[in-house]
């Protein structure tokens, strides 16, 4: 069976690219789980967080962007000392800070996903990669989904960590085309 390269030899990345990544999300707290996974990763790789991701779920409450914008000085001080999640100071508060953006955006367009799925009215892209190296780190998109995100105040959601965003959440297909999953999605 053909794959992504960049998914193979790891069973971990296996697992997430045969089932999730690039499979169209609709919901919220999905959406907002990928945030925070993204944000998270910068500067790390992907698999660094996959491994903490079941750490990451109960220390944010499942993820839950309403519980999440309500943490406290203290809850933000027991996070930078859990040694399951990326412990880094600007991360961990942007996460508490984007949370509370996320729900203004979920009030203005009832509903996050409707928000980042307006960026391509509904439609997933399904680009034509022959090979990884033909994948782009960001995108026009990615620039303008990251441009409309800061002016409301987002942090670490730069164009490269968006487009991380819209490929995880299969708003974009960047499934290489001899991969099985290509046409799955």
């Amino acid at each position: 069976m053909k794959r992504c390269s960049w998914c193979e030899g790891n069973e971990i990345y296996i697992k997430y690219h045969d089932e999730e990544w690039g499979v169209p999300v609709h919901n919220d707290n999905k959406h907002f789980e990928f945030l925070i996974l993204e944000g998270a990763q910068a500067g790390l790789s992907w698999l660094t967080i996959l491994k903490r991701r079941d750490t990451y779920r109960k220390a944010y409450n499942g993820f839950d962007p309403s519980i999440v914008a309500k943490y406290d000085e203290d809850k933000i001080q027991k996070l930078l000392k859990d040694p399951g999640i990326i412990r880094n100071k600007l991360k961990v508060r942007a996460s508490v800070n984007n949370a509370k953006l996320f729900l203004e955006i979920q009030k203005e367009f009832g509903s996050f996903n409707a928000y980042i799925w307006g960026f391509t009215d509904g439609k997933v892209i399904k680009n034509s990669w022959q090979n990884l190296s033909d994948v782009p780190a960001k995108t026009e998109l990615s620039d303008r989904l990251s441009s409309d995100l800061k002016q409301r105040g987002f942090k670490f959601t730069g164009s490269t960590i968006v487009y991380a965003h819209l490929q995880a959440a299969g708003i974009v297909n960047d499934h290489i085309t001899t991969c099985f999953r290509y046409n799955e999605v």
